[in-house]
C-alpha cells in the first residue's frame, strides 16, 4: 500500500496548498477548518473512481466519507459565515507578524495535511483491499459510524440554533445532548473514525488503519478540542457549574 499512501500524500499536498492560497487571498487562515472534511472525500473519490470494480465495502465507505465531508463542510462555513477569521488564527497572525504567510504554510495548512493523511489510512486501506467481504464487524463499524454522525451532527445543530438566540448571550449550553456531555460533538466525531477503522477491518493493513481512530481521539480529547475549549472557560462561574454536574466526554447522567 505504500505507493497508494504515496499517492494520496501527493494528492493531500496540492489539495491544501491550494487552500492555503486561497487563505493569503481571503486573509483569512480559519477556512482550512472548513475545507478539513473536504479534503477526505477527495481522497476516498481519487481513488474509488479509479476502480475497475466497485465493491459492497469499497461504495460504502466513500458514500459515508461524503455525506460526512459535506456535512462538516456546510455546516462550518454556514457558522462562521460573516464572522471574519477565528480568533485562534488571529492570535497565530499576530505572533507571526509579517512572516504570517509561510509560517501559516507549514504550522497549519502542511501540519492538517499530515494529519488528514493519517485519518485517511483506513480508507485507503479499504480501496486496496484483498478481501472485500462484508463481516459482521464491518456492519458494527456502519452501525458505530451512523450513530457517531447522527451524534455529531444533531449536537452542533443545538449549539448552532441556541449560540444565534441573542438571548442566550452569556448562558451555557446544558440541554439537550449537550447536558450528558459537555462535547457530544467530539464524542460523535470519534465515534465516526473509530467506525470507519471497524469497517476497514478485514483489509489486511488493521495496524496502520488503527493509527486513524487513535490519532482522532488524541487530538479531541488533548489537543485541538476538549482541552483547548476548556481552558476557554476558565474562570467562568456558570461554566465551572455546568462542568460539576456534567460528563467531559462519554455522555452520562447528570450529577445532582
Amino acid at each position: 500500500m505504500g505507493y497508494q499512501v504515496l499517492t494520496s500524500a501527493i494528492l493531500i499536498l496540492v489539495f491544501m496548498t491550494a487552500v492555503w492560497l486561497y487563505s493569503v487571498y481571503r486573509k483569512d487562515m480559519s477556512i482550512v477548518d472548513g475545507f478539513w472534511g473536504l479534503g477526505f472525500m477527495a481522497v476516498a473519490h481519487h481513488w474509488f473512481f479509479r476502480l475497475e470494480e466497485i465493491s459492497p465495502r469499497q461504495f460504502v465507505i466513500t458514500y459515508l466519507v461524503t455525506l460526512w465531508g459535506l456535512r462538516l463542510a456546510l455546516h462550518i462555513f454556514y457558522r462562521n459565515f460573516g464572522k471574519g477569521e477565528d480568533p485562534r488564527y488571529v492570535a497565530f497572525r499576530k505572533d507571526w507578524g509579517e512572516k504570517t504567510v509561510w509560517i501559516s504554510f507549514y504550522k497549519v495548512f502542511m501540519l492538517q495535511g499530515g494529519l488528514m493523511l493519517v485519518i485517511s489510512l483506513p480508507i485507503i486501506a479499504i480501496m486496496f483491499s484483498g478481501d472485500q467481504t462484508f463481516s459482521a464487524i464491518n456492519i458494527v463499524g456502519v452501525l458505530l459510524w451512523l450513530f457517531g454522525w447522527l451524534f455529531e451532527t444533531f449536537a452542533d445543530y443545538q449549539l448552532l440554533k441556541f449560540k444565534r438566540n441573542a438571548a442566550n448571550k452569556g448562558k451555557v449550553m446544558d440541554y439537550g445532548l449537550w447536558r450528558y456531555s459537555r462535547h457530544p460533538n467530539y464524542f460523535g466525531e470519534t465515534c465516526v473514525w473509530w467506525g470507519v477503522f471497524l469497517i476497514s477491518l478485514g483489509s489486511g493493513y488493521w495496524y496502520l488503519s488503527l493509527l486513524s481512530p487513535i490519532l482522532i481521539s488524541y487530538l479531541l480529547l488533548k489537543v485541538s478540542g476538549v482541552t483547548m475549549l476548556e481552558k476557554r472557560y476558565e474562570g467562568n462561574d456558570k461554566y465551572a457549574e455546568y462542568k460539576r454536574r456534567t460528563s467531559t466526554f462519554f455522555p452520562m447522567p447528570r450529577k445532582k
